[in-house]
């Protein structure tokens, strides 16, 4: 299975436990790894055939906006179960990042993997 991906796409979300994170906007970065039969899209040069990243980057920007968590872990598997719905992705590796959460840290984030490579 061919892997498609995405890194950095940068997202603004309300998220956070604490109530001060309630009431402001935060960046976040995905880091998506999705698999896809490219095949057919390269056989045919035919973008319809092909896992459209802007189509899927515009897709989780809207998501992040749109729904509030207080939990990175409840982002992650929200934006996993979507893209594989909606994009027919079969397996998806995604980290999200949530940079300045930690003061001594760069950023802090998780990983799953979900699906069937």
């Amino acid at each position: 299975m061919d892997i498609v991906f995405i890194k950095q796409l940068e997202v603004i979300s309300t998220i956070g436990v604490y109530g001060w994170e309630k009431g402001i906007q935060q960046k976040l970065y995905f880091d998506l790894e999705m698999a896809f039969d490219n095949k057919p899209a390269a056989d045919s040069d035919d973008i319809n055939l092909a896992l459209n990243y802007f189509s899927v980057s515009e897709r989780v920007n809207q998501f992040a906006q749109q729904n509030q968590f207080e939990l990175i872990e409840t982002m992650a598997e929200r934006v996993a179960a979507l893209i594989m719905q909606e994009f027919s992705v079969t397996w998806i590796k995604l980290t999200l990042h949530k940079p300045g959460a930690l003061a001594k840290a760069q950023s802090l984030g998780v990983q799953i993997e979900r699906g069937i490579k």
